[in-house]
């Protein structure tokens, strides 16, 4: 009877943690150019989850490289349900990005317009990651949001309210100390207290990732200068609402950091779209908050494909084989040179020793009738 008990608590147990690996994902179309299916509430892609290699796959695909090999019939059928049928018309360039601790009815709600349009499905989350395949360094640019903003001035704190809409208030007696606020769509302001750890630590994950947007579309510029333009990946994570969850004193605040979150996003998008000139496509990856992730779920890898000798040469020659291929080629080398040099010295001969008479067919005025 324990025995039973167990096997019961087990797969209880089995299938809470099953639903608690459930994320979402959407993929954000241009507002100018369709790269993507238009979204359907009859759409079966809405009812079966994707897993995360399906949107790795995604992904490069919409860069313009060929999915992986070991894409499933299944995952590249939901492929074909997210994608235009048109493999020639590709963005080729892609906004990933994955957020921590942020609740999908709040994402899809109908005040969040970028959302709410969006092709959406939930994607089981589980052990694996979003593995994108890309070929070679040299033809995509890979640009890192990762990157923390290690200080910041108040005039960068001026600039990104003004940004959003809102307003930096700075403290007389402390710099770097006063009160963001950020108004929303429903009228609500958030006010952020730089003087608080918990507002400050949050602010500083919005600026950096504002910030590492800022040098993306400044490399973007760059590399649409080159003659060979490669496609570009911007891809990172924000978990300052998962920090925000785990933190004792926030005091609720993790509500209104949503709510200030979703909407920068936005206004992240509007402006990429704008720099890329509609050639890009937004990739959100929701792991819900109960998702208990402390690594970043995108991965990229790089499969540079071997040349012909490398595949030519799967087996270590032994030293007697080497010597042997050695032997050989030296050998035909030499042939060749000695076959060569006769051949040169008796043309020399023969050009030397030619009669210098004319010849009757070419030079005779012969008059054919």
């Amino acid at each position: 009877m324990k025995i039973i008990d167990f096997f019961l608590i087990s797969s209880l147990l089995f299938s809470i943690s099953r639903a608690e690996s459930i994320g979402s994902v959407f993929f954000i179309d241009s507002p100018t150019h369709q790269f993507l299916r238009a979204p359907s509430s009859n759409d079966a892609f809405q009812s079966e989850p994707m897993l995360l290699p399906e949107v790795g796959a995604t992904a490069s695909v919409l860069l313009g490289f060929p999915p992986p090999i070991t894409l499933s019939a299944a995952g590249s059928s939901k492929l074909n349900e997210v994608l235009i049928s048109n493999p020639f018309d590709r963005p080729r360039a892609v906004f990933m990005l994955e957020v921590s601790g942020v609740d999908d009815p709040l994402v899809v709600g109908p005040k969040n317009a970028l959302f709410h349009k969006a092709l959406k499905s939930s994607v089981g989350l589980g052990s694996s990651k979003v593995d994108i395949q890309l070929p070679d360094e040299e033809q995509v640019s890979v640009i890192s949001l990762d990157e923390p903003l290690r200080d910041y001035t108040e005039e960068e704190i001026n600039d990104f309210a003004s940004w959003l809409g809102g307003s930096y208030v700075p403290d007389a007696t402390k710099p770097l100390h006063g009160i963001l606020a950020i108004p929303l769509e429903n009228g609500d302001v958030v006010n952020l207290h730089m003087s608080k750890k918990v507002h400050r630590e949050f602010a500083s994950k919005l600026f950096a990732l504002s910030h590492n947007i800022r040098k993306a579309m400044q490399m973007h510029e760059d590399l649409s200068q080159a003659l060979h333009r490669p496609a570009e990946l911007i891809v990172g994570s924000f978990d300052g609402i998962k920090a925000l969850q785990e933190q004792q004193d926030a005091d609720g605040f993790d509500k209104l950091g949503m709510r200030l979150l979703l909407a920068t996003l936005p206004k992240i998008f509007d402006s990429l779209q704008t720099a890329y000139e509609g050639q890009i496509v937004g990739v959100f990856v929701f792991n819900g908050a109960s998702q208990p992730v402390s690594k970043p779920l995108i991965n990229v890898m790089f499969t540079s494909r071997p040349s012909p000798r490398w595949l030519a040469e799967t087996k270590t020659p032994t030293n007697t084989t080497l010597a042997a291929q050695v032997l050989v080629r030296r050998t035909l080398a030499w042939i060749t040179g000695v076959v060569l040099l006769i051949a040169t010295l008796l043309g020399v001969y023969f050009l030397l020793n030619m009669p210098l008479t004319r010849d009757t067919l070419l030079y005779s005025n012969v008059k054919l009738d």
